[in-house]
């Protein structure tokens, strides 16, 4: 079994809206609608997890998925304050129905609209494989490690720096393993899953390429880039809306 856990619990704070970004629209279609749909395309997808704000559960079943006809979405659940929270209580759902030790999870954020199926395929095929995988991109530019002054002390090499998108995809088991003893930290001190299994089961991510297009919508600047994008992606969403 293969679930996909999609998180659009956001706000739209740095967006400056008073819609949350998952919800804003391109081309009439919610920015959560087209990663849902790419899920919902996936022959290697049995079913969606979609987690939001209480208060927009009603939304997303009529709006979204409803008027769209995704019918992989078994649940639509609260999340939580954190974004571990949340991640957490898709998991908690799945742990309840583990068909087998092979099961396999992606989390996706929601606020990512241009997931492909190639990153799909690829994720589930490196977490068979190595148990946690997450998609990412070289960095382009120098990086520099700063001082609490603000002064350069270190300029790591490039080569060997990426910057982690989503879906990040694991063994179901051990990704419920790394959350059970998270539970017992009180150190929450965690940004993603990948370094949430990391840290708490001793199991290193393989990263694979992603694309630069999968961006994460934040700023008003996104959406404009946003807009450009899905030119790219249009006539394959077009068909089916």
């Amino acid at each position: 079994m293969t679930s996909a856990i999609v998180l659009a619990a956001g706000s739209g704070k740095r967006m400056n809206s008073q819609t949350a970004k998952q919800f804003l629209k391109i081309r009439d279609k919610e920015v959560l609608y087209y990663s849902l749909k790419v899920f919902e395309e996936s022959p290697l997808v049995d079913k969606i997890i979609l987690v939001t704000k209480e208060e927009d559960i009603e939304y997303c079943r009529t709006e979204i998925v409803e008027k769209n006809k995704l019918k992989k979405i078994m649940n639509i659940i609260p999340g939580g304050r954190e974004r571990y929270d949340s991640v957490h209580a898709g998991l908690s759902l799945l742990s309840k129905n583990i068909d087998k030790e092979e099961d396999i999870v992606l989390i996706h954020d929601g606020a990512r609209p241009f997931i492909t199926e190639t990153m799909i395929n690829d994720s589930v095929m490196a977490a068979k494989k190595y148990g946690a995988c997450s998609v990412g991109v070289p960095v382009k530019d120098t990086i520099k490690i700063i001082d609490e002054n603000g002064f350069s002390v270190e300029t790591p090499n490039r080569n060997f720096l990426y910057q982690i998108q989503t879906p990040q995809t694991f063994m179901l088991n051990l990704i419920l393993k790394a959350y059970g003893e998270f539970e017992k930290d009180s150190n929450h001190n965690i940004t993603d899953d990948t370094m949430l299994v990391e840290q708490y089961t001793g199991v290193n991510s393989k990263i694979i390429f992603g694309a630069y297009e999968n961006i994460k919508i934040t700023t008003p600047d996104d959406m404009e880039i946003a807009e450009k994008l899905v030119e790219k992606f249009f006539k394959k969403i077009k068909k089916s809306c």
